[in-house]
């Protein structure tokens, strides 16, 4: 059977060859949209070959009806700027909003419509809950749930600390990144001021988390989450007459503090935890220790946990189990809101998406955090599912960008209308991701042959973009260019895990030329 989106489809294609105005919905249904947004997931998901063990079920369900995106990057590998980027489809560096900013002050998106506000100036009802935006504005949303909420958290009576299980000098990077456990942990025992142990992570509000055990506990902010979307779009469902959804939720997991439920850290046994693929003394011919001091996070990070255990083996088996705990934990979460859609009458004319915002370095180069140019921390999941259009159990292997999720959004949905909000705004700098929804193996599409990734390099290069660290990855090659010319140079076909930088080998040079002219030209400097 001919879907309704199929019908839409090729009534606005018979609309345009016709030279007509004619709209989307005019022609049935207007589709409805389901965004799923995970936090610092990498490529530990079932088919991306990030780590062997992990669990993704529901994900990997939900990629055998749509299209999965084996090479999609983040353009700013970091929770605000990307979100920014992506969620108002304006590239980083032609916003200048390069960090941590809010994007709502910004001069350019300010007056740039978010793809929220978009959806509901063309008639839908826009959702949402969790996070999305790091910061948020709720007046961009027709209605919105729960704010973003890190927790589960440990408090000690006083304040939030990392779970007492964490060894020293780890510990110490305090309740967020320092802290990862199952929630069968109890941090503390009870005391009669009832405020030790867990806590929702409401900043500015100190709200006590129950936990009895497994069946007795209340639900994580995920679980609360996923419960709030699966809800919504049942009773979507059930209305007669509404408006199209575009319905967005974001789960915190695998953010840290890495603290899920006990069962998902019992799929990973210590013993059985097979080590992320890392080579000794990687980092040496690499520049990203030249340009930050020691106490950029990742590679303090890195540093404290080797110190924390017997072996830095020991510290990242330790970390990665709890990584692969959370990230089961979130799979979970997705199944439920997928669950949902395919349970109602609107899973035929559901467009559903779910990304990350950026990827996560799990000790490759010394390095354990986000924030970096290299594959672990630049890559992310995506797939999108638009029943008669991305072919079922496609894998495209073109590299795409976060940047393209907007537009490609605004082509599947028949939106219309300009995406500024007056001439201070930017245009949408991405492109439709439709051709290679269609046909996956396609090289063929509207956008570049590369995707590029950003890093701020600090206050004091006053937002230029010639001063920010780049790197360009195209579908062999990743080029890293840092701001004071130090390179790297990967050739993927023949170095997966980026082990060797060939940016001084003289047979490469021409090859180097060439991405540093395509890094130039698509940040606009040449």
């Amino acid at each position: 059977m001919v879907s309704r989106l199929l019908c839409m489809v090729v009534a606005g294609a018979v609309c345009s060859v016709a030279g007509a105005v004619c709209s989307v919905a005019g022609a049935g249904e207007k589709p409805n949209v389901v965004l799923i947004v995970c936090d610092d997931l990498n490529d530990y998901i079932t088919g991306m070959g990030g780590h062997p063990q992990a669990k993704t079920p529901n994900i990997e369900k939900l990629a055998q009806s749509g299209v999965a995106f084996r090479r999609a990057y983040s353009n700013s590998p970091i929770c605000a700027p990307s979100r920014s980027s992506f969620l108002t489809g304006i590239y980083p560096h032609t916003s200048k909003n390069l960090f941590w900013d809010k994007w709502y002050e910004n001069p350019v998106l300010k007056h740039s419509k978010t793809v929220m506000e978009h959806f509901r100036d063309n008639g839908y009802h826009v959702a949402g809950s969790g996070k999305l935006m790091h910061h948020h504005l709720g007046g961009v949303w027709s209605e919105f749930k729960h704010k973003a909420d890190y927790g589960p958290f440990v408090f000690n009576g006083s304040q939030r600390v990392a779970h007492p299980s964490v060894p020293l000098p780890f510990g110490s990077i305090g309740s967020v990144d320092g802290s990862f456990a199952p929630l069968s942990d109890v941090p503390y025992a009870p005391d009669k001021s009832q405020k030790k142990g867990w806590i929702y992570g409401t900043w500015g509000k100190t709200v006590p988390m129950r936990y009895v055990d497994e069946q007795s506990r209340d639900p994580t902010p995920d679980e609360r989450n996923a419960k709030w979307a699966a809800a919504r779009i049942k009773a979507f469902a059930e209305e007669k007459g509404g408006k199209p959804f575009f319905l967005a939720v974001g789960f915190i997991r695998p953010h840290t503090p890495l603290h899920v439920p006990k069962r998902f850290f019992d799929m990973f046994p210590l013993e059985n935890v097979k080590l992320p693929v890392i080579r000794e003394n990687d980092a040496d011919d690499c520049h990203y220790a030249d340009v930050f001091d020691e106490q950029q996070k990742g590679l303090r990070y890195f540093r404290l946990l080797k110190e924390s255990y017997p072996t830095m083996e020991a510290g990242i088996k330790a970390f990665a189990r709890a990584y692969l705990a959370s990230v089961a934990a979130v799979d979970e979460c997705v199944g439920e809101v997928v669950e949902a859609v395919d349970n109602s009458r609107l899973s035929d004319n559901t467009v559903i998406v779910l990304t990350s915002d950026h990827g996560w370095n799990m000790g490759e180069k010394d390095y354990l955090f986000k924030n970096s140019l290299w594959e672990e921390s630049a890559r992310v999941p995506l797939v999108i599912r638009a029943p008669g259009i991305a072919a079922a159990g496609g894998v495209a292997e073109h590299p795409v960008a976060l940047i393209d999720i907007y537009p490609t959004l605004v082509d599947l949905c028949g939106l219309q209308g300009d995406t500024r909000k007056g001439d201070q705004g930017a245009q949408l700098d991405g492109h439709s991701l439709r051709p290679l929804l269609e046909d996956p193996k396609s090289e063929t599409w509207g956008g570049p042959d590369a995707a590029l990734t950003m890093i701020f390099a600090g206050k004091d290069t006053a937002k230029n973009p010639a001063k920010q660290h780049w790197s360009v990855r195209t579908r062999r090659w990743r080029y890293i260019r840092y701001n004071n010319g130090a390179e790297e140079l990967y050739d993927h076909d023949n170095d997966e895990y980026e082990w060797t930088n060939l940016a001084t080998a003289p047979q490469h040079a021409a090859v180097k030329q060439e991405l540093k002219a395509k890094l130039l030209k698509m940040t606009g400097r040449q």
